[in-house]
């Protein structure tokens, strides 16, 4: 056998025999911490570690602190609890549903409960399995061979899903007796897994990893109510509609009845808000609407939905922007990187918002402001507002959740609202689509479209947006008195054909090529809504894609 050359990153050259895996490459190297590392990068791009290195590549080794190597961490610990519930519960089949804080919600199939004593058995299971290092398997088979299986196993989603997928082989994961497919690689073996938990959460189980920050410790679970509450009326809805998996939606885009489907997602986004400007009249000590959320989720338009709702009512609401109110460019702060930091809280004169905003409560005028963004200083913007109890006051902004952006206002005269792209919709049980992935693509329509922004860029703020996010919003969103799920079931297969181009312009020399290539994959799955003169002027997407009949403030 020869030998052949390659260069691991943070080690050197090393020589190898010809026909070796990068898993090989990794206990070479490593050894008894090569199971630390789930995957490899190569030329930017993510490798399963049983493909055989080539002479002369350079390769990276990914570990849960890559982005990446956490999410094949969380792909195969999702196996190994699917396949531990497959043995424990035969008959019925585990669902991955969603993210909630640190963990995934995860439930039975047929609206089976799983009880505590249960809980303590999958988990027993699964040690078992994770201690035993069972190889778990990746081939590529027929794809009448694997839908055969699905039927066999009752995995109707994924029928449904590979019916409609144009590939003659696709790949499949074999562990023990349980066959499955994952949206992205798994780790060669379970003894890849180092913690993991399992929590009792009526009706099914939240199922905890350590994240990118927390090495190998599992982090604390806090419960959020709201979210949860929220997450279960669009799984409820969703269901109702026989919309859970992407392969029912794929199935109405084929047999014509996607306008109904568009008909509906838009219905219940008007009845919700109506609902919200409902119960705010319902209380005459609110006068001021506090409307937070991460990016692209649809603020904006959810907003100016809400004004009109709320003069539905007879009221006639004003709208005040929190970016109107920055500090000049010289006070506001900076982050560890030098760079002024506009996301911070102190990046916001919010002495002078608190005192607008009693002097408006109180019954008096008030010239707003206007930030000039170019000069970095605020301005007089010549725009003199007064109200009374017929005029509340809307604010939406990054912080409006936060209990110190309004600290002076007492919190019965305020409503808070959390807007974010929930995401009703998941591949199949065992795939779900992460709510930050619909986000993204948004903003990469919305960037393109309208900011002038290349894909590389809207690739880097996205770092730094996600950054503010888990610091400014996602502690505050249980403070709102409402929450509003603003993802549409059928908004992908209209985002796709404006994103896959975009994407496609990423090539292996940019640092972001894993993850377009990981979008595309993804959104090769659906398939495409050309006509959309269904959607309505109103809806939330139009805010991304153009053509609202809502105009900028």
């Amino acid at each position: 056998m020869g030998k052949i050359k390659v260069f691991v990153e943070n080690i050197g050259e090393i020589s190898i025999d010809e026909g070796s895996t990068l898993e090989d490459i990794s206990n070479l190297v490593y050894k008894n911490d090569y199971k630390k590392y789930l995957g490899a990068k190569i030329e930017n791009e993510v490798f399963h570690l049983k493909t055989v290195a080539k002479d002369g590549e350079k390769i990276k080794f990914i570990d849960i602190t890559d982005i990446d190597g956490h999410r094949i961490y969380t792909r195969t610990l999702g196996l190994i609890y699917v396949t531990a519930c497959e043995e424990i519960f035969p008959g019925y089949n585990a669902n991955i549903e969603h993210s909630l804080g640190e963990g995934f919600y995860t439930e039975l199939s047929n609206k089976i409960t799983i009880s505590f004593s249960e809980i303590e058995k999958i988990k027993e299971r699964m040690w078992e399995i994770v201690k035993a290092d069972i190889p778990i398997e990746r081939k590529r088979i027929k794809r009448i061979d694997a839908l055969k299986i699905f039927e066999e196993k009752g995995y109707e989603d994924k029928v449904r899903l590979y019916t409609h997928v144009e590939k003659d082989e696709i790949h499949v994961y074999k562990i023990l007796e349980h066959i499955d497919t994952f949206y992205g690689y798994v780790a060669p073996s379970t003894g890849y897994i180092k913690n993991f938990d399992l929590k009792y959460y009526y009706p099914g189980a939240i199922l905890l990893s350590p994240n990118q920050k927390s090495q190998a410790e599992i982090p604390e679970f806090v419960e959020q109510r709201k979210l949860a509450k929220v997450f279960k009326e669009a799984e409820d809805w969703a269901n109702i509609l026989d919309l859970g998996y992407l392969g029912s939606l794929n199935d109405k885009i084929i047999n014509g009845s996607i306008d109904e489907v568009v008909r509906v997602s838009e219905a219940l986004h008007e009845k919700k808000i109506a609902s919200f400007a409902d119960d705010i009249c319902k209380d005459e000590s609110i006068n001021l609407i506090m409307i937070a959320g991460p990016s692209s989720s649809g603020k904006t338009t959810f907003a100016q939905r809400l004004a009109v709702q709320l003069k539905v009512n007879g009221k006639r609401p004003i709208s005040i922007s929190v970016d109107d109110y920055f500090v000049d460019r010289e006070d506001t702060p900076k982050n560890e990187y030098g760079e002024y930091d506009f996301e911070a809280l102190e990046a916001i004169d919010v002495k002078r918002l608190n005192r607008d905003l009693i002097r408006l409560l109180e019954g008096s005028e008030v010239e707003l402001p206007v930030y000039n963004f170019i000069t970095g200083r605020s301005e007089p913007s010549g725009v003199k507002v007064k109200v009374d109890e017929d005029h509340p006051i809307i604010v939406e902004g990054l912080h409006a959740l936060n209990p110190k952006l309004t600290s002076s206002i007492p919190e019965k005269n305020k409503y808070k609202i959390y807007v974010s792209a929930l995401t009703q919709l998941n591949i199949d049980a065992h795939n779900r689509i992460p709510t930050t992935d619909t986000r993204i693509l948004r903003r990469m329509v919305r960037d393109s479209k309208f900011r002038g922004n290349d894909i590389e860029r809207t690739f880097k703020l996205w770092e730094l947006v996600r950054a503010g996010e888990e610091k400014n919003i996602f502690p505050y969103q249980e403070e709102a008195d409402a929450m509003f799920d603003s993802s549409l079931v059928y908004e992908l297969t209209v985002l796709k054909k404006y994103v896959v181009p975009l994407l496609k312009e990423v090539d292996k020399t940019s640092i972001y090529y894993s993850e377009a290539k990981r979008l595309l994959k993804f959104l090769s799955y659906f398939k495409d809504i050309e006509d959309e003169s269904m959607i309505p002027p109103t809806s939330i997407l139009r805010e991304f894609i153009g053509g609202s009949s809502f105009k900028k403030h």
